[in-house]
C-alpha cells in the first residue's frame, strides 16, 4: 500500500514536470521510483505510465509537430533499442541504478548549457540511436532531443508537441521490446494500473501552471528537481 503511494506521487511530478516543460517525465520518475523499486522495473513502469501521456500530447498538437525530423528520429531509435535492453537485461541492480543516476545528472547538464547538437542527417540518425538506446536501458531519452531541438530553432509549442511525437514512437518500440524480453510481469502491470490516475492529474496540474508563469522559470524548477532526484538514486547506490 505504501508503495503505491510513494510510486503514486513520483509518477504525478514526472507528468507535472512534462506538461509543464515538455521532458522531463522519466528524468524525473525513474530515478526516485529506482529508490523504491528495483531500477529495471522502475524503468518499465515509468515507460508504461508514460506513453498514454505522449501519445494524447502528441496528438492533440499535432499541427504543430514537425513529422520529418519525427519520423527519421524514430526510425534511428529502432536501432538503438535493442542495444538498451542488453544493458537493461544485463547491468547488475546497483549498477544500473548509478547508470540512471550518471544519466540523469549529465542530462541537466546537458539542458541547463543549452548545448546544441549538429543537425544534419547524420547528426539526426546519431540523436535518434542514442533515443533508442537511453528509452531501454534507462528511460531517460529526453535530453538529446532537447538539445537536438535547441539546435533546430522551435519555438515553445513546436517544441513541445515534436517532442511528444518522439517520446511516443521511441516508446512505444521500448515497451514492445520490455514485452519480448520478458521484463512485463503481473507485478509490474499492477503497480502501473495504481499509479497510471496520477498521469492526467499531473498534466492538468502542469497545465494550469504553464499558462501562468513564464516557462523559462519552470524549466530552471524542472532542472533542479532533477538534481534532487539523480542525487536521491545515487544516495541509494551508496547506502
Amino acid at each position: 500500500m505504501l508503495l503505491s503511494i510513494v510510486a503514486f506521487g513520483i509518477v504525478l511530478l514526472g507528468a507535472f514536470a512534462q506538461s509543464v516543460s515538455g521532458f522531463g517525465f522519466a528524468l524525473v520518475a525513474v530515478p526516485l521510483l529506482a529508490t523504491a523499486i528495483d531500477p529495471r522495473t522502475a524503468v518499465v513502469v515509468a515507460a508504461l505510465t508514460n506513453i498514454g501521456l505522449t501519445v494524447v500530447a502528441a496528438a492533440r498538437d499535432r499541427h504543430h509537430v514537425r513529422w520529418r525530423v519525427t519520423g527519421a528520429l524514430t526510425a534511428a531509435a529502432l536501432l538503438g533499442v535493442p542495444v538498451g535492453l542488453l544493458v537493461l537485461v544485463t547491468f547488475p541492480e546497483r549498477l544500473l541504478s548509478a547508470l540512471i543516476a550518471v544519466v540523469v545528472l549529465g542530462s541537466v547538464v546537458l539542458v541547463w548549457s543549452g548545448a546544441r547538437l549538429h543537425t544534419g542527417a547524420v547528426g539526426i540518425g546519431a540523436v535518434g540511436v542514442l533515443v533508442g538506446v537511453l528509452t531501454a536501458a534507462t528511460g531517460t531519452n529526453g535530453p538529446p532531443l532537447v538539445a537536438a531541438f535547441h539546435s533546430l530553432g522551435y519555438d515553445p509549442r513546436t517544441f513541445r508537441a515534436t517532442l511528444a511525437a518522439v517520446f511516443s514512437g521511441a516508446g512505444l518500440i521500448g515497451v514492445a521490446g520490455f514485452a519480448l524480453a520478458g521484463r512485463i510481469d503481473a507485478g509490474v502491470l499492477r503497480l502501473t494500473l495504481t499509479t497510471l490516475p496520477a498521469v492526467p492529474l499531473g498534466w492538468w496540474w502542469g497545465n494550469l501552471v504553464f499558462d501562468r508563469l513564464p516557462p523559462l522559470v519552470f524549466r530552471r524548477i524542472v532542472l533542479v528537481g532533477l538534481l534532487g532526484s539523480a542525487g536521491a538514486a545515487l544516495a541509494a547506490v551508496a547506502a
